[in-house]
């Protein structure tokens, strides 16, 4: 199987390529008719949530850049 990649866009949403598939709250599957690409929303504005709808344009701002989180405490 091959890497899902997640891509934190500029003042937008996060892209998902891959194989992947969504489940919310419940455990229900999202039905992504056989995409292999799509756009989550980070912003809340979306109404279309939790997939992004493009409302974040001028009225959302984050610049994602990478940065090294700590390493994972033991138990």
């Amino acid at each position: 199987m091959s890497k899902t990649k997640l891509t934190i866009n500029r003042n937008g949403s996060i892209k998902i390529e891959g194989d992947f598939e969504i489940i919310d709250a419940d455990g229900n599957v999202y039905g992504l008719e056989g995409r292999t690409a799509l756009g989550l929303c980070r912003c809340g504005l979306s109404k279309n949530k939790p997939f992004c709808d493009g409302s974040h344009r001028n009225a959302f701002e984050h610049d994602a850049l990478a940065f090294d989180l700590p390493p994972v405490k033991a138990k």
